[in-house]
């Protein structure tokens, strides 16, 4: 029997099943986290995020399609069941539908990832149609949507009063453009369950509703090394940080009193 047979078979875009059990997404960014992660989840989002998460800005905004098609190569490379997902960053898709399939198709060819995601409702509804027709799979984001923070003033609740509809509305515009699936994030409980019953495809829920279809967190929000702040949808199923700042302390301290390195550690030692 070859090695491959032995693997677990890769997920496709139809292994996202609505009604099904629930959904279960992490996000990942590099090779070594995407091969931990791997066999306990349905999917990887390669997010934009990483902007944050990685590279220390305050916003997504400044991700480059180069810096996704890094990432995204990385993941893959290091998992063998998941299905990939990567983000289309800012900028790389608002313009155009051609626009949007040109960075989609860069994406999924040097990646080779199953399908990207996007953000924004209606106004993004003919994108979304452009890129399925063209056998560019699309998981899809509305709610609050982190590449519109500056326009909404910030990352703030959606879906409270009179907003319910229009991000109604924004779901059932992705889902009849032909995504696959459906991110809701930072959308008032009830309206994220309603949406979640009313679109015929699987809902992806990120302080949502426990009705979604499945779920998704930022890794690094999940095991405590993320700690500018801590949104209030985030569990946190380990505390990283402190660990990984005493391994550096006791590190540092044997360094410098010349604990560290010991004959074990050394080539030739006698």
């Amino acid at each position: 029997m070859s090695v491959q047979s032995n693997r677990a078979k890769r997920r496709g875009i139809g292994d996202l099943v609505k009604g099904g059990a629930p959904i279960v997404g992490l996000t990942a960014y590099t090779a070594p986290v995407a091969k931990l992660l791997d066999p306990h989840v349905d999917f990887l989002l390669v997010g934009d995020s990483v902007g944050m998460v990685v590279y220390g800005f305050d916003s997504t905004l400044p991700v480059t399609l180069d810096m996704m098609t890094a990432h995204g190569a990385a993941v893959m490379r290091a998992s063998s069941q998941a299905l990939i997902v990567v983000d289309l960053p800012f900028g790389s898709y608002q313009a155009s539908r051609e626009q949007a399939f040109r960075a989609a198709a860069r994406i999924m060819a040097e990646t080779g990832c199953a399908a990207v995601k996007l953000e924004g409702g209606r106004e993004m509804a003919e994108t979304v149609r452009f890129l399925t027709e063209r056998g560019i799979p699309v998981m899809g984001h509305v709610g609050l949507m982190p590449q519109s923070v500056n326009a909404e003033g910030g990352f703030k609740v959606q879906g409270r009063g009179l907003e319910a509809e229009r991000v109604t509305a924004d779901a059932a515009a992705i889902a009849e453009a032909g995504a696959f699936s459906l991110v809701i994030e930072g959308t008032v409980e009830p309206v994220a369950r309603a949406i979640t019953k009313a679109v015929p495809i699987p809902t992806i829920g990120i302080g949502a509703s426990p009705a979604c279809d499945g779920q998704i967190l930022v890794t690094d929000d999940v095991l405590g090394l993320f700690t500018q702040f801590k949104p209030r949808f985030v569990k946190r199923y380990a505390e990283l940080a402190p660990l990984i700042a005493a391994a550096a302390e006791a590190y540092a301290a044997d360094v410098r009193a010349r604990r560290f390195p010991g004959p074990e550690h050394c080539f030739g030692a006698t």
